[in-house]
C-alpha cells in the first residue's frame, strides 16, 4: 500500500465542521524509527480540547490529532532490529494517531501481550498510566491511607478504585449523579459522596481527617477539595472538567484561600502526564507501562470495552466521548 486514510482537522473549531478524510502517502520510518500499522486510536477530551484551541499543546493545523494507539509494527529504519516487524505494540508520548500508518521512535512504540485485545490495548497509555502514576510516583498512597479523588467515575478515577483495592488504601470519591455513585459503590470503593445530593465538604468531615488527594475538575469543587484536606495534605491537580466549554477567564480558576496554604500547611500542585512522558527517561516509562500492563494482565485493572467508530463516523465519535457517563471510550478503529 502506497496511501493511507488520515482524519485530519484542517482549521481550528468544532469537530463536525473541521473533521475531514484524506488519502495521504505513507510514510517510511527513519534512523532509530518503526513504521506502526495503527489498529485503533481513542478520541480523549484534550483531542478535542486540541482542536478547539482550549489546551496547551497546540498543532500547526491542518493537523492530525490523536495520542495513543494500538498497532504493529510493518517496517523499521537504520539501528532498529529487524526481529520488531510484527510486534504489536502501544504508543507513549506520540503525538497524531488518527492516521493507518505512524512513524514513531522505536523506543515510543511499547510491545503488549497478545492477551491484550486491541479495545484494552489502545486504552493503556493514558488514563491507566495517569491513574499509576498519581497514586504511586506522586502521592505515594500508603497502605490504609485515605485518598479523596473528585470524578471518581471518569476514565481515570474507575482505576484509581481498582488500585486502592489492590494497594490497601481507602478511597472517598466525589461524583456527581446518583447511578456513578452506585457504581463506585459497587466497584469497591471506600465512601462516596454525590455532590447532587451531599455538600463535600461536610461528607469528607463526616469520614475523617484526609491528607492527600487528587482532583481533575478544579474550579470551586477543587477548591472545596483543598479546604477538606488536614494540615499538611498534598493535592494533584490533573485536569479541569469545570472549565470544560468555557471561554471566560474567570471560570479557569481555583480560589484556594491563603489561610490554607500558610496556616494549614498544605501543598497544591499539578500533573500533566504528556509534560511527563516528554521528560521522563524512556527506559523509565517503559517501566510505568509495564507495570500497568501486567496490572491489566491479572485483572487488577480493567478497562471497559471501547465503542468503534469508523474514520467516517470521526464526528459522531466526539460527540460520544463528550457525553454524560457515556462509558465505553469511543475509539477510531482503522481494520
Amino acid at each position: 500500500m502506497t496511501t493511507m486514510r488520515v482524519l485530519v482537522a484542517d482549521r481550528m473549531g468544532e469537530p463536525g465542521e473541521v473533521l475531514r478524510v484524506l488519502e495521504r502517502p505513507v510514510p517510511a520510518p527513519g534512523a532509530g524509527q518503526v513504521l506502526v500499522r495503527v489498529h485503533a486510536s481513542p478520541v480523549h477530551a484534550s483531542d478535542l480540547h486540541m482542536m478547539r484551541g482550549r489546551y496547551p499543546l497546540t498543532p500547526e493545523f491542518p493537523a492530525v490529532l490523536g495520542l495513543e494507539c494500538v498497532g504493529t509494527v510493518v517496517a523499521v529504519g537504520d539501528g532498529v532490529p529487524g526481529e520488531r516487524v510484527g510486534d504489536r505494540v502501544v504508543t507513549v508520548g506520540v503525538t497524531g494517531t488518527w492516521q493507518e500508518y505512524i512513524v514513531v521512535e522505536a523506543v515510543r512504540a511499547v510491545t503488549v501481550p497478545e492477551g491484550l485485545d486491541d479495545s484494552t490495548a489502545a486504552q493503556l497509555a493514558i488514563n491507566p498510566l495517569t491513574a499509576w502514576l498519581l497514586v504511586t510516583e506522586e502521592l505515594n498512597v500508603g497502605t490504609g491511607e485515605w485518598l479523596l479523588q473528585t470524578a471518581a467515575a471518569s476514565t481515570v478515577g474507575r482505576p484509581v478504585v481498582q488500585l486502592a483495592n489492590h494497594l490497601g488504601f481507602q478511597t472517598i470519591n466525589v461524583v456527581r449523579r446518583r447511578e456513578a455513585a452506585d457504581e463506585i459503590r459497587a466497584l469497591g470503593g471506600t465512601e462516596v459522596i454525590n455532590t447532587a445530593d451531599e455538600d463535600l465538604r461536610a461528607g469528607v468531615k463526616s469520614i475523617g481527617e484526609v491528607r492527600k488527594a487528587i482532583d481533575c475538575v478544579a474550579g470551586q469543587v477543587g477548591a472545596d477539595v483543598f479546604q477538606s484536606l488536614g494540615a499538611g495534605g498534598e493535592q494533584v491537580v490533573y485536569g479541569a472538567l469545570s472549565t470544560h466549554r468555557q471561554t471566560d477567564p474567570a471560570a479557569f480558576t481555583l480560589p484556594v484561600p491563603a489561610p490554607d496554604l500558610i496556616f494549614g500547611t498544605k501543598n497544591l500542585r499539578g500533573f500533566w502526564l504528556y509534560r511527563w512522558l516528554t521528560t521522563t527517561p524512556a527506559a523509565r516509562i517503559q517501566g510505568a507501562l509495564a507495570d500497568v500492563v501486567g496490572l491489566v494482565a491479572k485483572g487488577v485493572l480493567t478497562i471497559p470495552e471501547g465503542r468503534p467508530f469508523g474514520l467516517d463516523d470521526a464526528a459522531e465519535a466526539a460527540r460520544t466521548a463528550e457525553s454524560a457517563g457515556h462509558g465505553s471510550k469511543p475509539l477510531l478503529v482503522f481494520d
